[in-house]
């Protein structure tokens, strides 16, 4: 495993119940200001031992997960709404309210 994606689950692993990160302000978290790409193949190839809250990781803009992560998006959401978390009526969630500043 790439020292960068240990660098990146070590992130993750902070991101408190009800709180969600973006890709890429994880990406400049570790380092990488314009990485999210780099975030996204690393929660897409987390071992499962792990045990890491990814669903917490959306898009900038409130989105979740494309459907092939998770199971689907239906997953993602039931997770995040069973932390607290109050989606919008498209689907997104209100960033200002739920984003996770460390």
């Amino acid at each position: 495993m790439s020292s960068t994606f240990e660098i990146i689950y070590s992130i993750v692993a902070k991101i408190p119940e009800g709180r969600v990160a973006a890709y890429g302000q994880i990406a400049a978290m570790a380092g990488m200001p314009r990485g999210a790409r780099t975030v996204g193949w690393a929660m897409k190839a987390v071992p499962e031992h792990r045990k890491l809250p990814c669903h917490r990781v959306v898009n900038k803009s409130g989105r979740l997960s494309p459907e092939h992560v998770f199971g689907g998006r239906e997953i993602q959401r039931s997770l995040l709404e069973a932390e607290g978390i109050v989606f919008e009526f498209d689907g997104t969630i209100d960033m200002k309210k739920y984003l996770w500043m460390p």
